[in-house]
């Protein structure tokens, strides 16, 4: 009974650590905010300043606006991710007949803002928007699905900023953002299932929570073709709470799910009435995911997350009053180090991006944007350990799967802004 209750207690905290890392580390930024930056791979996002999205980016560069604007938008996130040459061992021998499978999906991740100048010195403004959010769904014929299984997680943003201008070459900014985030998450496998009696699946969450965080950003503006800009956001811990089940038993304490913060530094530099460059360089702090566990001080599992960062360098030209043209390219580099997962297929990534603007008048404007996200093939290797000493020499694992992962994806975008 007791070695019972350890393979038990040792299986539900692997798969509840799985599931859940699917959020932080599978989902990451969705880099959503605007079809604008899109359209350039989010290059110098923190100061461009071409319309009310840049509250998102940088709370500082509202300063650069003289009248109230108001942005939204809609962007659409289609992954590819594909996990194949599955190898799949059951008590040591392989389960045959697991075909490739394709876990991706397409997200709609809307946004707007609104920035209100007060004075020449004050702005205001306020944002809903997406930063992190992922879907993966494996089919129920996966022989291996305590690896795989559902993970549908969401997050919105409500942020509220202030700006304020120093002078003609400084300006500071900062904010409040109220994250929320739900998930769905379910791990199962009928033949653990039976074998540990459990009443239900090994993992089935449906839960919620919201968590507060703050950000602060500056801009220094050169002369007016010129400008750079630097920001800090603090993401919380989020603690969630709702039906939590494991092996069909409920679960009352909240999950704890840390969330990373970054930092972004962004130029722009116009070098003709055509021509612009920009470019940013983003940090996650991605090592923030160093443990799962919840409120009541069970501990579920470890992580070998690195910091991430981001490269991105675009143009934009002006080729008449009413229209522009935009590109970009963005190097995207992957939090995970040694520790993989079928379920999180993360890789460095790169991103060919495009884009364009088109005035309607001299007041509102249309942007488009598309993106191109390329990742790279992962070779997966997962186990779960015997927690049984008397039978563990001779069967280590009770289950394991290796795999290679890829996870490729388009972005699109449209957003509307308007200035009055």
């Amino acid at each position: 009974m007791n070695k019972k209750r350890l393979f038990t207690k040792s299986i539900v905290a692997l798969t509840v650590a799985m599931a859940s890392q699917q959020a932080a580390a599978a989902g990451f930024q969705l880099n959503g905010q605007s079809a604008t930056g899109l359209g350039r791979a989010f290059a110098g996002d923190a100061v461009i300043a071409d319309n009310a999205s840049v509250l998102s980016r940088n709370a500082a560069a509202m300063a650069l606006f003289d009248a109230p604007a108001i942005s939204l938008g809609l962007n659409v996130i289609d992954t590819d991710i594909q996990v194949k040459d599955i190898d799949y061992k059951f008590a040591g021998q392989s389960v045959p007949g697991q075909s490739n499978q394709s876990v991706g999906g397409t997200a709609y991740v809307p946004n707007i803002y609104y920035i209100h100048p007060i004075n020449d010195k004050f702005t205001v403004g306020g944002g809903i928007y997406s930063n992190f959010g992922t879907k993966t769904e494996f089919d129920d014929s996966f022989a291996g699905n305590e690896y795989g299984g559902l993970t549908d997680v969401k997050s919105i943003n409500f942020a509220l900023s202030v700006a304020y201008r120093i002078n003609d070459q400084f300006s500071v900014g900062g904010g409040l953002d109220v994250i929320y985030g739900s998930g769905k998450l379910e791990r199962t496998n009928a033949m653990l299932e039976a074998g540990l009696g459990a009443k239900g699946k090994l993992v089935d969450v449906d839960a919620d929570g919201y968590a507060l965080g703050w950000n602060i950003g500056s801009v220094y503006e050169l002369n007016e073709d010129n400008r750079f800009g630097l920001s800090y956001r603090f993401s919380p811990d989020l603690k969630a709470e709702g039906d939590i089940s494991l092996g069909g038993n409920k679960v009352d304490e909240k999950l704890i799910m840390p969330l990373p913060d970054m930092a972004e530094f962004s130029g722009f530099h116009k070098l003709n009435d055509q021509f612009a460059v920009h470019y940013s360089v983003q940090w996650i702090k991605w090592s923030e995911f160093d443990k799962l566990e919840t409120d009541g001080g069970t501990h579920l599992n470890d992580y070998n997350w690195k910091d991430g960062w981001h490269y991105a360098l675009g143009g934009t030209y002006y080729l008449n009053n009413d229209w522009d043209l935009r590109a970009g390219y963005m190097y995207d580099t992957s939090a995970q180090d040694q520790t993989t997962s079928i379920s999180v297929p993360d890789s460095d990534r790169q991103w060919l991006s495009a884009g364009f603007t088109y005035h309607i008048d001299n007041k509102s404007n249309i942007d488009f944007g598309v993106t191109y996200l390329m990742g790279k093939d992962i070779s997966v290797n997962e186990s779960t350990p015997n927690p049984d000493p008397s039978t563990a020499s001779m069967l280590p694992n009770i289950t394991s799967v290796s795999a290679t992962t890829r996870a490729n994806a388009w972005l699109y975008g449209v957003q509307y802004s308007r200035s009055f």
